[in-house]
């Protein structure tokens, strides 16, 4: 009844003489009313049927071994926020449409202190648990217990046909929805300053996003990197070279090369398969490519051993193979990334030499001396196309970096095999 009567009072406005003002309680009554179907319809359905009947079931020894926070994480601090918002614009409409005294915050002063101080923030929150939600939902649909759980639940009509996952994204799509009803707002009011402040909200809510989009980033990174720390295989130096020779009391005097030190604090470019050729054998070798070096591995199978994947679906293939608890055996070194120059074969050479899609990685010294050459071979000319300006573009960005700030060659924090 409350909504109708606001309704009624802003269409009153409407026929008076200031089209701008109507307009301007246009866009604020957009949000208002964007914010109640969000609230009400999506996250109140979350929270009342999704995880009140979750919560409701683990009461009675169901489903006991279900995890609520990576399903819906803070979605009841996601549902106090948005009401506590729709509370405070509420008064704001009554102050503007004259049915209240003033005294209340001004708009600006309201949007200003939520986006700032509750709203944002709550969200990010929720958004950085999303993917590793979507893959628990997927992890748990096999089951048929909870598999009746979400079927149950999805057939409720406050669902409107909606599926678990559908509701899932909700607050995502609403994070970005912001900037849009907060610059629509902004157009339409007169006062240079009130137009600056609601612009400035926008902006804010826009980098909150960007700070967001870069959280994600990372946190894939990281889990992607600690999964593959567990599947690289770095062998000791008298594995890797047949002419080194280390008597076994000595052995444990070598301070071995941990993969921690190596891969943790690294960001993951670009991976794939690849054909090594190597004394005129073709080997299946996988490379890694981070932000300062270049991991060419052999791939070994081990079907016996299955490993739980957490990553988020980017790469099928990888994925697939971690999955299957294959390990990644180190060739040689990393390739320095300063020390790596990237040669194209063309294709009169690479018909003739019989290495179609090739391309020949050199890893140098820092005395520019040629330590080792990797012939490479994509499965089409476009892959190859694809691995060598991913490589370029990696180089010239390490290049770029170490010419503003050079790293530090500390041991426990940076690797240089180009040092030898």
């Amino acid at each position: 009844m409350c909504v109708s009567f606001l309704r009624d009072q802003s269409s009153q406005v409407s026929v008076a003489s200031d089209p701008q003002g109507f307009k301007r309680q246009e866009a604020l009554w957009e949000l208002f009313t964007s914010e109640c179907f969000y609230f009400l319809d999506q996250l109140m359905v979350l929270k009342e049927v999704f995880l009140a009947t979750l919560t409701n079931l683990q009461m009675r020894n169901c489903l006991t071994d279900v995890d609520s926070w990576r399903l819906f994480a803070n979605l009841n601090e996601l549902c106090l926020v948005s009401f506590g918002f729709l509370n405070n614009l509420l008064c704001v409409i009554k102050d503007t449409l004259e049915i209240t005294e003033g005294g209340g915050p001004t708009l600006l002063e309201l949007l200003n202190k939520a986006f700032q101080e509750s709203i944002c923030h709550c969200l990010q929150k929720y958004c950085l648990n999303y993917s590793t939600a979507l893959l628990y939902l997927d992890s748990l649909k096999p089951r048929e217990d909870f598999g009746s759980y979400v079927k149950w639940c999805e057939r409720n009509e406050q669902c409107r046909r909606l599926q678990l996952r559908d509701l899932l994204v909700v607050p995502l799509q609403r994070l970005t929805r912001y900037p849009l009803l907060l610059r629509n707002i902004a157009k339409r009011y007169q006062t240079e300053d009130e137009t600056r402040g609601l612009q400035a909200i926008a902006e804010q809510v826009d980098t909150s996003i960007c700070d967001l989009e870069g959280k994600v980033k990372w946190l894939d990174n990281y889990q992607k990197v600690k999964q593959l720390r567990d599947a690289l295989v770095w062998l000791p130096v008298w594995e890797r070279d047949k002419r080194a020779f280390v008597p076994e009391n000595l052995k444990h005097l070598l301070k071995a090369v941990t993969l921690e030190n190596l891969i943790s604090h690294r960001s993951l470019l670009h991976e794939g398969k690849l054909v090594l050729t190597e004394n005129t054998k073709l080997i299946d070798v996988y490379l890694f490519l981070f932000d300062e070096f270049l991991l060419i591995t052999k791939i070994k199978r081990n079907k016996k051993v299955r490993r739980p994947l957490v990553l988020p679906p980017q790469n099928l293939e990888l994925d697939q193979l971690l999955k299957e608890g294959c390990t990644f055996m180190v060739l040689d070194q990393p390739v320095s990334l300063d020390r790596l120059q990237l040669k194209n074969i063309d294709q009169l050479n690479a018909s003739t030499s019989g290495l179609p899609h090739s391309f020949i990685i050199m890893h140098q010294n820092r005395y520019q001396q040629c330590i080792g050459a990797f012939i490479l071979q994509a499965a089409s000319e476009s892959a190859k196309r694809v691995w060598m300006s991913k490589i370029e573009g990696a180089v010239m960005a390490l290049l770029k970096l170490d010419s503003q700030q050079p790293r530090v060659k500390s041991s426990s924090l940076w690797l240089e095999s180009s040092q030898i």
